[in-house]
């Protein structure tokens, strides 16, 4: 929604420059005027086109800088009508106001140039984005899934943090990660991962042989203090399978009460050797899983952490599991208050039992097309 914004604050910003710009042009007039025949105040109208260059594009600047010129020659040779008889100092305002306009006009357009690389390289970066992480669900298995990338960044979502669910001969699998660092390679590594995820998700009966085959592929992959936190997931006949290398754990929210699911042990991330033990439990129809990375664990408010197990049950407990990731990011932004000091993956996940029919992620990226 930031991204969709940004554009009218842009020509808002730019209206704001060129209407601060003409009102200080305007006082300049009012005190010349006051000041009496003699020209006082000339060398003032070199300030309204930088003022306006601030924001503006090249044409809203060359209005403001024209309207300083002609303010500038009016007053001057209003009293002085022969150049000869024109005071040297006035003779030199006016060349001031005019390479001001020039350089301002100058300013805006490199300012231009600026933005445009920038828009293009937003452009790639959530196209890069977007084919690392695919759309989710709406059915996987028997999961209901959604999942939301929120960027700290307004310019570009592009980041590390990734997830992936997908049905397979062993149940529903799903993935949550977040690679060390930023920017491309950070999302070179999670492609990595996802790719590995994709294809040995399908291949493995068991779920920490996957585990084994990323870490693997990551340490091939990665640069020597890179590393991937994640959790893993598999639904199998109404029993969940969790194994955590690293990562936060997911919260289960069932029947109004929430329940922070830890390992039995901690293990290390995917790229230190992790030999994660398993966490079990049987699901119930109506069950929510919160799997999210550590953006959202470490978000804060004058050092005061975003209270997710206070707020999860009202946000995420009622409506479409993608509203509710849609109000948690929303309540997340509000209680920040600016800019998030990390970018933040999430998949919100309900089990909704075997007689719900059960469609793949492939599938409804096929449909959605």
């Amino acid at each position: 929604m930031a991204r969709q914004r940004a554009p009218q604050r842009v020509r808002a910003d730019a209206r704001m420059s060129v209407a601060a710009a003409l009102a200080l042009l305007l006082l300049i007039i009012i005190v010349e005027s006051a000041a009496g025949d003699e020209p006082q105040v000339v060398s003032m109208l070199v300030i309204p086109p930088f003022i306006a260059a601030t924001f503006a594009q090249w044409r809203g600047v060359t209005v403001v800088g024209t309207a300083c010129l002609v303010t500038g020659i009016g007053s001057v040779f209003y009293v002085y009508p022969d150049v000869a008889s024109t005071p040297m100092p006035l003779l030199v305002d006016l060349a001031a106001v005019l390479l001001a306009v020039g350089s301002a006009i100058a300013v805006s357009l490199a300012r231009l140039r600026q933005q445009t690389r920038l828009t293009a390289l937003s452009r790639l970066a959530s196209v890069a984005q977007q084919a690392v992480l695919r759309p989710l669900g709406p059915v996987v298995g028997q999961l209901k899934v959604a999942g939301r990338y929120v960027s700290a960044s307004e310019q570009a979502d592009i980041g590390g943090d990734l997830y992936e669910a997908i049905d397979t001969p062993y149940g529903t699998r799903l993935i949550i990660g977040d690679v060390r660092g930023k920017g491309l390679p950070a999302v070179r590594l999670a492609s990595t991962v996802l790719g590995s995820f994709r294809h040995v998700a399908y291949e493995r009966s068991d779920l920490r042989t996957v585990v084994s085959d990323l870490d693997r592929a990551v340490a091939r992959g990665a640069g020597y203090e890179d590393f991937v936190t994640a959790a893993f997931l598999e639904e199998r006949g109404g029993t969940l399978t969790i194994l955590n290398c690293g990562h936060p754990p997911p919260l289960l929210l069932r029947r109004g009460e929430l329940e922070l699911l830890e390992p039995p042990a901690a293990a290390p991330p995917l790229g230190f050797m992790p030999v994660p033990k398993p966490l079990t439990m049987r699901l119930e129809p109506g069950d929510r899983l919160l799997l999210y990375t550590d953006g959202l664990a470490e978000a804060r408010r004058d050092g005061v952490f975003f209270p997710i197990p206070e707020r999860a049950w009202g946000l995420l407990g009622h409506g479409s599991i993608a509203d509710a990731l849609a109000s948690l990011e929303s309540a997340l932004r509000s209680w920040v208050g600016g800019p998030l000091g990390d970018d933040i993956a999430l998949m919100l996940v309900e089990y909704i039992g075997p007689d719900d029919e059960p469609a793949t992620s492939w599938q409804a990226d096929e449909e959605d097309d």
